[in-house]
């Protein structure tokens, strides 16, 4: 049974950032990343909703009041950097937006890019007003949440994704002034998230995970310039890789200075909590796209399984796996996660060893 005595309640703020200290709050944390799902719940189609800061805030507002999300998502999506570039965005009626053709299609292309303004591009303008508008309204009692793409990883919207993972194995030194410039945009850009209203940052770094390169390219290639990039960034971040495994390479990762790790369904959860320790926050870790199957049965199991194992001791938020929650996830579903971990999350978490013991 869950406790009859939780903690005294806290704000979502106190709640977090207690649990980013590495200790129990009043309970989990949650945070489930609704991006696409905004145009539909303002009821425009999403490309008018990435163009519209009122309409980006306002839904998100909305997801927190019906779901008590903790976070306030800053409405984003990754393709808004290779835009950013001069890329084309190409965007769907029930999907992420997503990058168009390469424009970086031979070394020499390289050499003809400079680093993005983030003022002269409309749509990042746009989404840093949203973040300024869920500051506001969050009136420091909710995080507000911002993402960058890692400079490691934006490669693979510049380039396509064969032609980049071809000069990662064969002449990786060729992309170092591509990373170059990527990692300054990176920092700019992030720092222009935290200075509109972001409290902290998610680093979306998925080629480094392990479901992608080995640990060997991850430490010689993807870790020094994570460390370089995170250094600069004046904000909290907490490094995703956006469903690829990392329990492989954590240690690693650690090493960057982030302040939290987002974690695969594909890794075990408890064997993530016993190898980061006290070191950092443990993001993670339900399966988006099985989401979709679920019953509210089966997502309140998924959440116990979740809080027990990594939430004992604090330093761990409930979210899913991959950073955007797919569009075709029933509402009943995001209800019955929200209403299990208020169920499940309370500290201290009393039932956990009858849970494991009855596995």
């Amino acid at each position: 049974m869950p406790p009859e005595t939780p903690h005294c309640e806290m704000t979502s703020m106190e709640r977090v950032m207690t649990t980013i200290g590495l200790h129990e709050p009043d309970r989990v944390p949650l945070f489930l990343p609704l991006t696409v799902q905004g145009a539909a719940e303002m009821g425009v189609p999403l490309q008018e909703y990435f163009r519209s800061p009122r309409l980006m805030a306002e839904s998100q507002l909305r997801f927190r009041q019906r779901y008590g999300n903790d976070f306030l998502c800053g409405p984003s999506y990754s393709a808004v950097e290779f835009e950013a570039f001069g890329g084309e965005v190409r965007f769907y009626e029930r999907g992420p937006p997503n990058a168009g053709e390469p424009i970086v299609r031979s070394p020499d292309d390289i050499a003809g890019l400079g680093v993005p303004r983030i003022e002269e591009c409309p749509a990042l303008c746009r989404l840093l007003e949203a973040q300024s508008l869920l500051s506001a309204a969050a009136k420091g009692a909710v995080p507000v949440v911002g993402v960058v793409v890692s400079p490691f990883s934006l490669p693979v919207m510049q380039m396509g994704f064969p032609a980049y993972l071809q000069m990662l194995m064969d002449v990786p030194e060729a992309l170092e002034p591509l990373w170059s410039i990527n990692e300054t945009f990176c920092v700019a850009w992030a720092n222009a998230q935290l200075a509109a209203g972001a409290t902290a940052l998610v680093y979306s770094d998925p080629v480094s995970s392990s479901t992608i390169l080995t640990p060997e390219l991850y430490r010689r290639l993807g870790q020094p310039i994570a460390r370089r990039t995170l250094a600069r960034i004046a904000g909290p971040t907490v490094t995703h890789f956006a469903s690829g495994r990392a329990l492989s390479i954590l240690p690693d990762v650690l090493a960057t200075g982030t302040q939290g790790v987002a974690i695969s369904a594909d890794d075990d959860l408890a064997a993530v909590k016993a190898a980061v320790g006290r070191r950092a926050s443990i993001f993670g870790n339900l399966n988006g796209l099985a989401m979709r199957h679920w019953n509210e049965a089966e997502a309140e199991r998924q959440v116990k399984n979740a809080i027990a194992a990594a939430g004992v001791g604090g330093g761990f938020v409930l979210t899913d796996h991959h950073g955007e929650i797919p569009f075709d996830v029933p509402d009943a579903v995001l209800l019955a996660v929200a209403e299990s971990v208020r169920r499940w999350g309370q500290y201290p978490l009393t039932w956990v060893d009858a849970w494991r013991a009855s596995r």
